[in-house]
């Protein structure tokens, strides 16, 4: 229950038009009915198959003096106006009942509509909200394309199994208990045996689906997979085709594909049995329910051969509702294997979040301060009992071999991971006391692979600003060296750069991202230094450009090239996650230790 419960509380938004559509669907199972009951006792007195009702007789809820009752008000228009004209009358209520039957079927879809499309739309902004929250970590354990199946491919299976079965839920049950009322009015005892009847043909249904629902649940994880594997081809076709890997890649996508594909062949297969199952199964019971039946005539119980007639024919009204309802059964059952995928992400937790009593913080005045430091990713030390003092308006630089610890390091800083041990430290003030929206405005980042959005020039650069003028997008533009190759595209600052920057050079992706840090103006920059896998010429002006960002402001860098932090005011040498040397380059070098080796291997 709680499963469905997740899915359908996304409806409760929604109460008013789901009670209107619920309401319309009675009064239309209300109008089937009496235009079912119209027709037939009209024929029967008007060709004189059976004798007029003259007397009124006395109204009783039971079916002998509802249907006494009706013969009498046929009889008593047959008398009055004759048979033409009261045939007219009667097949006018027809008509006219008819209309209000559609009229309020139709308001019931109208007032489902919204419902629909609502739904899906708030699943949707719920899980990209989620994305947005979930801190770096959760990713590093995700598949990327996995993620994107969850957006995608399950909640459209949600709509197409779920969703869609809203009418039938809405609708079928409000038709089949309509039908029920009028069949207890006819026969009390041969309903009540129909009613012990029916949880046995729905428990089979039931045994069928819980199988269906594990098959499609694996069957959605493996589109997971699928996705992932065209886009890791997307990403790495270079790689791929330059190692001469495309018939490795193309078996990988076809075991993968060929698995799936059995895998939803035998869930269809399953589904499919659902509309051959409760029709075999709905003549079954019809057929007992005759049987049964035929007995209670046959002892004088009250009910006639014609009442049985009317009774079956009442009850196979209720088999196609009965079936559309089996159906959304297993609809419902396939689609909440995706539910169950959607909700891995939705109610994922989150540990990066902030305090209930988190205070803003606007102003960097003092230092940042690592104190015994240490970080962890699940069983393994990457960081181990870092001690450091950043100064406000002071360039740290953080060197090592790759794998040292130095990004985590930076990371740790704006909470994309929370430290394991120890505390970081803005102003004398733990970082966690801070509300990550105004820690993070502190902050600016430039990455060592620009990330930039298809997008403008214009838009790139104001990114995550409220408000931006063009005079202040250009004169960003300039400090970072990147307003003459923007200018000189088509559209200007209003040109597309493309998927990633695709249309841009590395040097020209750089400082475009270095002119989005410049543009937030934040009073720390972290860098990862973005110069390594430039040409000369780009990386002189890419050099220049982060030059003129750190300029009074405090710096945390990561240097790959040494001799582009020579003037930073303290260089840490990190190795296996600790902090083996600091301070200025003529010092470190003099120590003849880890950072004259580094050193030396660049000169």
């Amino acid at each position: 229950m709680k499963k469905f419960y997740k899915i359908f509380k996304f409806i409760l938004p929604y109460k008013w038009k789901a009670v209107a559509s619920i309401v319309s669907n009675l009064f239309a199972a209300f109008f089937g009915l009496f235009t079912l009951t119209l027709i037939v006792p009209f024929l029967n007195i008007l060709f004189e198959r059976i004798p007029m009702v003259e007397i009124k007789p006395d109204f009783a809820l039971n079916a002998e003096a509802i249907k006494d009752f009706f013969y009498y008000f046929i009889t008593n228009q047959i008398q009055l106006h004759g048979k033409s004209t009261a045939l007219l009358l009667v097949i006018s209520l027809v008509v006219i009942t008819s209309l209000f039957k559609n009229i309020f079927a139709y308001l019931s879809l109208w007032y489902l509509a919204p419902i629909r499309i609502g739904v899906l739309r708030d699943i949707r902004n719920a899980l990209y909200k989620k994305i947005l929250e979930l801190p770096l970590g959760y990713y590093s354990d995700e598949k990327k394309g996995d993620i994107i199946s969850k957006m995608t491919s399950d909640v459209q299976e949600i709509e197409v199994s779920i969703i869609r079965s809203l009418e039938m839920f809405f609708k079928e049950p409000i038709i089949i208990m309509v039908y029920l009322s009028f069949l207890i009015i006819m026969s009390p005892q041969l309903t009540l045996f129909v009613l012990l009847l029916l949880p046995i043909a729905g428990g089979l249904i039931g045994r069928i689906g819980k199988t269906l629902r594990k098959t499609s649940f694996k069957g959605q994880r493996k589109m997971g997979v699928l996705l992932s594997v065209i886009e890791e081809t997307l990403g790495g076709l270079r790689v791929i085709k330059a190692f001469n890997a495309e018939d490795k890649m193309r078996q990988r996508f076809e075991s993968v594909n060929s698995f799936y594909t059995h895998l939803m062949t035998k869930m269809w297969r399953r589904r499919d049995l659902a509309s051959p199952l409760s029709e075999f199964l709905g003549t079954i019971v019809i057929v007992i329910v005759l049987w049964f039946g035929s007995k209670l005539v046959f002892q004088g119980t009250g009910l006639s051969p014609e009442g049985l007639i009317s009774y079956i024919a009442a009850f196979y009204m209720i088999i196609n509702p009965a079936k559309s309802f089996s159906s959304a059964y297993f609809n419902v059952v396939k689609g909440m294997a995706s539910a169950d995928r959607v909700d891995t992400l939705l109610y994922a937790t989150n540990p990066i979040s902030d305090k209930p009593n988190a205070s803003e913080i606007s102003n960097f005045d003092h230092s940042i301060e690592y104190r015994n430091v240490s970080f962890k990713y699940e069983d393994e030390f990457v960081l181990k009992n870092i001690n450091l003092t950043v100064e406000k308006g002071k360039t740290v630089a953080l060197v090592g071999q790759s794998g040292s610890g130095k990004s985590t390091l930076v990371d740790l800083l704006p909470r994309f991971y929370d430290v394991t041990e120890g505390e970081i430290l803005i102003d004398g003030v733990n970082i966690k006391d801070y509300t990550l929206k105004s820690l993070r405005n502190l902050m600016g980042n430039v990455n060592q692979e620009p990330i930039l959005f298809n997008d403008t020039f214009y838009n790139n650069i104001a990114f995550g600003l409220t408000k931006s003028s063009e005079e202040d997008v250009t004169s960003a533009s300039k400090i970072a060296n990147s307003h003459d190759f923007i200018i000189a595209t088509p559209n200007g600052y209003y040109n597309s750069i493309g998927d990633r920057g695709s249309k841009l050079s590395g040097g020209q992706r750089q400082r475009v991202s270095i002119a989005r840090a410049i543009m937030k103006n934040p009073p720390i920059m972290i860098l990862d230094e973005a110069t390594s896998a430039l040409d000369t010429e780009s990386e002189r002006l890419v050099q220049d450009a982060i030059e003129n960002l750190m300029m009074n402001r405090t710096s945390l860098v990561i240097a790959h090239r040494l001799s582009t932090v020579k003037n930073a005011d303290l260089i840490c040498v990190l190795h296996e996650g600790e902090i083996v040397e600091r301070g200025k380059h003529d010092e470190l070098v003099a120590k003849n230790g880890i950072y004259t080796k580094l050193y030396e291997l660049q000169h």
